[in-house]
């Protein structure tokens, strides 16, 4: 809930708020299954909204879309709610647009493969280095012969073209080998499998429709569904990746603000970091330590605090651990550091706690208005005024059927002019060309053969024209 500057998210000894003008310093939602992780962003997610700031989520088990729902006021959730006092809580939905990569029920989300880019694209295809790097070549000459990848079959097209091309390019981009090529057209063909061309191609999605309010002045939440997305979670993961660069390179400089512009939560964050490349990983936490300096807040959400590198959990200051489990000496080791990363509290043992909260109840620690880590509390954290599950059909259907302007922009996939029109019409005109130089070629020969034929004849009537005349002058036949 919304008090003042400040989202109530949790009461304990204290209430814990969140400070609107800290929360683009970042923040992390951890906690193994079943411990509240869900209901914490959504508390969390909606005090945003209510305070005008538009928030972006992926919804990989479906319980997101409760957001568009108001909750049900029970005797059991009064009865919890009023022994934390927060009287005041009132069911309330939130304005909820729903979007959706593979078609299937929410706003059309397509991105183009030159969007995406061959960084990307080749961690989604799960490319060696070698491929990788002849992925780049093929971006690299569509760039320059200014040739568009919207979708797959351009990118298919592009790569079929650097192959047979491939001995005049080597020596401007490198050396092309069949087998690199040949093993990414293979892997665009698992791609597509998973539904890869539904979300390449346009039109592309402008994040700037994701920076909304309602009438009232609340942020649109805006809920990716991805409960079958997530079974890709290569493409998952990268697509995510692909909207924080996106942000990053498209908005200005913004400084501090009274309030974030926008919150972007990353569900399952680990899988953004399994086996990712260096380099790649370098990129991300640089755009984590300058994005917020552009008014955005990036909250992680994850099982431990273990999935998340060092470098990018530094940054993340406001903080809600739910329970861990130890069975092992490396969770031990990883409760411990969890503990360990909170500000101290000396009327408690957090390393303790973190094995005894139970479902709902957390260590927090947000920063205060002077940017430093408030001490650890233990606490119950206020339930949404959302609900709590998925959002019911009726409700659903309702807001699949508000958004007639994105739908309508939406809605229809173009295809225009790109890389594959060119390239299939320059082999149109190479093959009429060759056709035309083959016919050229046939004619000269005939011409040839026929000259030599009128040759040979005229070299005989002229021989046989020569017996005639010798034989008129003189009276007989030459031998």
């Amino acid at each position: 809930m919304l008090h003042d500057n400040a989202i109530w998210v949790a009461q304990g000894e204290n209430p814990t708020y969140l400070l609107l003008n800290q929360a683009n310093r970042h923040g992390l939602i951890a906690g193994a299954s079943g411990t509240g992780k869900t209901v914490t962003l959504k508390t969390i997610a909606q005090g945003f909204s209510q305070a005008g700031v538009p928030v972006f989520v992926a919804d990989v088990k479906g319980d997101v879309s409760g957001m568009a729902q108001a909750g049900d006021d029970t005797e059991k959730l009064r009865e919890r709610l009023n022994k934390l006092g927060a009287d005041s809580w009132v069911p309330q939905a939130c304005p909820v647009r729903i979007w959706d990569m593979l078609g299937n029920a929410g706003i059309s989300v397509r991105i183009t493969v030159s969007d995406l880019g061959p960084e990307l694209l080749s961690r989604m295809l799960n490319l060696t280095d070698v491929q990788t790097g002849v992925l780049d070549i093929v971006f690299h000459v569509a760039d320059d012969q200014q040739l568009l990848l919207i979708d797959l079959k351009d990118l298919r097209a592009m790569l079929n073209y650097v192959d047979e091309h491939a001995k005049e390019l080597q020596g401007s981009y490198g050396r092309v080998s069949s087998q690199s090529v040949g093993a990414i057209l293979r892997a665009l063909l698992s791609l597509e499998d998973e539904g890869g061309e539904l979300f390449f191609g346009e039109p592309s999605l402008d994040l700037q429709d994701w920076f909304a309010c309602d009438e009232d002045g609340h942020g649109f939440v805006n809920i990716l569904n991805a409960t079958q997305l997530i079974q890709s979670p290569q493409i998952y993961a990268m697509f995510l990746l692909w909207m924080l660069s996106e942000l990053y390179e498209s908005l200005p400089e913004a400084g501090d603000l009274e309030k974030p512009k926008f919150v972007f939560f990353f569900d399952e964050a680990h899988l953004l970091f399994n086996d990712m490349p260096a380099e790649l990983q370098n990129k991300i936490i640089q755009v984590v330590k300058l994005i917020r300096s552009k008014g955005v807040g990036l909250y992680f959400i994850t099982q431990s605090p273990s999935d998340i590198p060092d470098e990018v959990l530094a940054q993340l200051s406001n903080r809600v651990q739910h329970g861990l489990r130890a069975y092992t000496p490396a969770e031990q080791k990883t409760i411990k550091a969890a503990a360990a990363a909170f500000r101290e509290n000396p009327q408690l043992d957090a390393q303790a706690a973190l094995q005894e909260l139970g479902t709902g109840e957390a260590l927090i620690s947000f920063l205060n208005e002077e940017g430093q880590p408030s001490i650890v509390e233990r606490a119950m954290v206020i339930a949404p005024q959302c609900q709590m599950g998925k959002a019911d059909d009726t409700t659903l259907e309702a807001v699949l059927n508000e958004e007639i302007d994105l739908k309508d922009k939406y809605g229809q996939a173009i295809d225009r002019e790109s890389a594959y029109e060119l390239l299939l019409a320059q082999d149109a005109q190479a093959q009429e060309a060759d056709a035309l130089a083959q016919e050229r070629e046939a004619l000269a020969k005939e011409q040839e053969r026929a000259a030599k034929a009128l040759q040979s004849a005229v070299g005989k009537i002229g021989r046989e024209a020569g017996k005639q005349l010798l034989r008129g002058l003189f009276g007989s036949l030459r031998r």
